[in-house]
This record gives C-alpha cells, structure tokens and sequence, in this order.
C-alpha cells in the first residue's frame, strides 16, 4: 500500500514557513530552514488512506478473539462515552475538596472490589497486571522486613501466570518453579520438599493458566501459613470464579486484579490497564500512599499508612480505566457472578467439540480457559501449532495464545469469554474442524498460511534479528 507521500508525488502541501509571515517574535535558530515536508492530498484521500490502516486492524468488534488469559472481550461503548465526561476530566493536582466526585466513584470501586475478593484493603494506583504483581511482592517483602525476618523464596508454580517470576525477582526474591501432577493442578509434595523458614510466598493463579481450578488450594494455604509464609493470588483468571468463591475463602492474603481483563476495560498496546491490589487485615498497613479514603462526611487520599511501600504510580493510577471498570461493575450488579457462568460454559462446550480433532493434555472440566495442543497434527502431518495459528488468520478469528503455557509442547490456549453466543462459538468450532482435516488432507496450504490478510507468511526469524525498517510496501 502506498504511502501519504508516495500518492502525492513528492509535492508539496501547504507551506507553514512563508517568509510573508509575520514571526519576527520568534528566536531565528527556532524557525525551519527547509521545507516542511507535508505532501498535497485531498482530505479524501487522506481519510480513505487512514481508513484503509484501520481497516487493516483486527479488533473485537471485527472478528472472534479467543485470547487464553488474556481476556478480550467485548468493552461495552457506553463506558467509553461515560469515562470522557466533562466531570472526570479534572487535573490529578487538583484539592481533594474540589475532587469530590471522583475520589468518590474511586472509593466506591475500591469498595466493590473488596465485597468481590473478600479482601480487607485496597490501592487502585497500579497501572497494569504485572504491575499489580510487582505491587503485592513489594507489599509481602515489606511486610518480612518490618516483624525481623529476610525471607528470600517465592514459590511459583509451573502452571502460574507468566509475568510472576519476573515480578517476585524484580522486587528482589529468588523463585522456586515447582511442577504440577497429573491433573494439571500444583504437586502439594513438590510443595512440601521445598518449605522452610527461608519461603515468603507461594504465587498461585487459580484457576491456573490450563484453565483447571486448584482443588487443593485449602490445603495449600493452611501448609504455607504454617510455615509463617503468604500466599499471592495472580488475578489474571479471575474472571471464572465471581460470586462462586474469592481469593480470601481460599486462604490468600495478598491478590492483584486485572481491570483490563475481568472488569471490561480496554488494553493491549502496553496499556492503559489497572491492576489494582487488594489484601487482607495484617498487610493494610503496607499498601501504597496514598489510598482512598472517608471521613466526616468527605472523601480524601490518606498519606498515613503505617508501613507503606511508598507511591507506586504518579498521581492515582489510570483513572479513566478505573471510571469504565467502577461502570461495568454498576452495569453489571450481582450478574457478575453470569460473567463467569458463562465464561466457563462457553469454554467446556468448546473444549468438548475440539478434542475429538486436537490433543487434550488435561482431560478434565475447565474453568474459563482450555489447552488442546497441535501436536498430532504435527507428528502426523508437519504442520505446527504456529501453522494452525497463521491458518486461522484467513477466517476472521485471531489466534489463541500459542506454546503458552510452557508444560504443554505445541500448546493451544483457547478463552472464548462470555462476550461469545453460541452461534459464533460454533462457527469456530467449524473453523478449526476445517484445519484439522485440511492438515490430513491438504498440509501444504496450511503451511503456506496465512493467504488472505494483507501481509502473508514471512521468515519470523529473518524479520526478527534483521527488520528493514524503511520497506514501503
């Protein structure tokens, strides 16, 4: 496709530099010497080609989105229109006495996500997931230093969250991978040969990321509290257990939630997200400064915390993200807890049509989110899971998470989410049915996918370690 510049030829458009103009005001090493640079096209010709690089994207609203753990769903358009209201657009220094309104809808939220979690303190400063999780670390390391112990052990399970090792070492503990059992939950005998007085917490995503519910999460919790350790919840799964269970029924004390996900607030592009932090009764006192507060009659930010790690974001976190999300759950009321109803349901009648035609590593019930793997696809026919994800590329659906999570080879993480109706469901079902026969029947085509998106198969790893960054076409 062509470039604004290539379409007009090299010519020039309008000339901001005129020496007729009047800026004699203006420092003479400031002013452009040359030309500008901004080619002549039609305002037409502007819009259809910004139109056609939009067109180019794919979106929620274009196709199916069935990103495991990452939760893309559908954002509701009236949370977009009610976070850009006139009353929200307020500068972050402005006085508490004049911030009224939102230090409100924030210490509401914060309200609401601890009747949610069951949780007894809460920030809503950071700004993404990961964030969270560095958050909460900081919190539990705090919290070792201050009663006398220099704990430097996190334990994370093989089916955890992805971004938790970096997250335990960056607030500076070392980590201890252990391996699930059979049924794809956390080995609670690994666990026990590698407690001791040196373990701070364990890292739990539950239900993990194969999708699978830990059932001995109770036993877990009473094995690592006594042990004078804490337990972290990952709260990226989240979405597959409201209003049947929380974090604070399964014995955690410290758990981050990702708003960009559960609660229906955009993300991708590296932000904006929130992930907010909540903890139990023994850590409130080392949460982030400042927190929302209420007294007297009047909402304010309470810089006394006893213990507190400090200020993890400048001003109060992505507030506009924390608007849609306080919206949603408003929207929402005790239906939140059909959210993950039917996000589970959504993903068993997936996972039970595809395991006739996909390798099923954990045949049993899943929660949000399932593995099917393309490794017979792969002994039999050559065609990779990677392949299956370029071939899906052609039919209007972007791919599952792929060789994620890293136990499973050839890995195929599918969440459908409980944005989907039965009839789009199906319609992937169909899709993937296709490529399974067409890599028995026809694996040259699927190894030559994608074929119909406006950039077709490439040398990944060509384009990887040597990108032409100046390529027009």
């Amino acid at each position: 496709m062509k470039t604004i510049f290539e379409k007009s030829n090299g010519t020039d458009g309008i000339n901001l530099t005129e020496k007729t103009d009047k800026i004699d005001f203006l420092p003479s090493n400031l002013l452009r010497q040359g030309k500008v640079g901004l080619p002549q096209v039609s305002e037409l010709e502007v819009m259809r080609h910004y139109k056609e690089l939009s067109d180019r994207n794919f979106c929620i609203e274009k196709g199916f989105y069935p990103l495991g753990s990452c939760t893309m769903k559908y954002n509701p358009k009236v949370n977009e229109f009610l976070s850009a209201l006139e009353g929200f657009n307020i500068h972050p220094n402005v006085s508490d006495d004049m911030a009224q309104g939102s230090l409100k809808l924030m210490y509401n939220l914060g309200e609401m996500l601890l009747k949610i979690t069951g949780m007894d303190g809460i920030t809503l400063q950071p700004s993404a997931g990961a964030h969270g999780e560095m958050t909460g670390m900081m919190i539990i390391k705090k919290y070792f230093q201050t009663i006398g112990q220099d704990r430097k052990i996190v334990i994370i399970p093989d089916s955890a969250h992805g971004t938790n090792p970096a997250s335990a070492k960056m607030a500076g503990f070392d980590t201890v991978e252990i391996k699930s059992n059979s049924k794809g939950q956390v080995d609670i005998e690994e666990l026990k040969k590698v407690l001791n007085e040196n373990v701070a917490a364990i890292m739990m995503t539950n239900p993990n990321t194969l999708g699978i519910f830990e059932e001995g999460v109770k036993e877990i919790s009473e094995l690592m509290h006594k042990n004078g350790s804490l337990l972290y919840y990952d709260g990226a799964n989240f979405n597959a257990i409201m209003g049947y269970t929380n974090p604070k029924l399964m014995g955690f004390d410290v758990v981050h939630l990702n708003l960009h996900k559960t609660f229906s607030t955009p993300h991708g592009g590296g932000g904006p997200g929130a992930g907010v932090v909540c903890v139990n009764e023994k850590l409130k006192d080392y949460l982030p400064t400042p927190i929302i507060d209420f007294k007297d009659g009047k909402y304010f930010r309470n810089y006394d915390i006893k213990h507190s790690i400090g200020s993890v974001k400048d001003f109060y976190g992505n507030f506009s993200v924390l608007v849609r999300a306080y919206c949603y759950i408003l929207m929402m009321g005790n239906s939140l807890k059909n959210v993950s109803e039917n996000a589970v349901l959504n993903a068993n009648y997936l996972k039970e049509k595809l395991k006739k035609y996909y390798d099923l590593p954990y045949d049993e019930p899943c929660m949000h989110e399932f593995v099917i793997t393309g490794e017979k696809q792969k002994h039999e026919n050559g065609v990779s899971t990677l392949h299956i994800a370029k071939a899906l590329m052609d039919s209007n659906t972007h791919p599952p998470t792929v060789y994620f999570p890293l136990i499973v080879h050839e890995a195929m993480m599918i969440e459908p989410t409980e944005s989907e109706g039965k009839e789009k469901l199906d319609e992937f079902v169909d899709i993937m049915i296709k490529i399974a026969n067409e890599c028995k029947n026809n694996p040259e085509y699927i190894l030559a996918s994608p074929h119909t998106t406006p950039v077709k198969k490439i040398d990944e790893v060509t384009a990887a370690r040597k990108p032409d960054l100046n390529k027009k076409d």
